[in-house]
């Protein structure tokens, strides 16, 4: 999945949790997503701990915080 396709499933609503950017159809930040990476949880637990996501969607908040952290960030 190109990094375009995967930030399309990022989606940032000031009306849904404060208008942080949240995984598209979920309540569920991606600075949270980030955080857990960081602290050493794995793909696969990410998963099982939130059944409801897809590993695209893991992959997307990867994608979005590169993006944030580059000047290629396109909206």
């Amino acid at each position: 999945m190109k990094q375009r396709e995967l930030l399309n499933r990022i989606s940032i609503n000031p009306n849904i949790c404060f208008g942080k950017p949240c995984i598209r159809g979920h309540r569920i930040w991606v600075s949270l997503i980030l955080d857990f990476l960081a602290s050493g949880t794995s793909i696969p637990e990410l998963l099982e701990e939130y059944p409801q996501l897809q590993p695209e969607d893991i992959y997307a908040c990867i994608a979005y915080g590169a993006a944030m952290s580059s000047d290629r960030y396109f909206n």
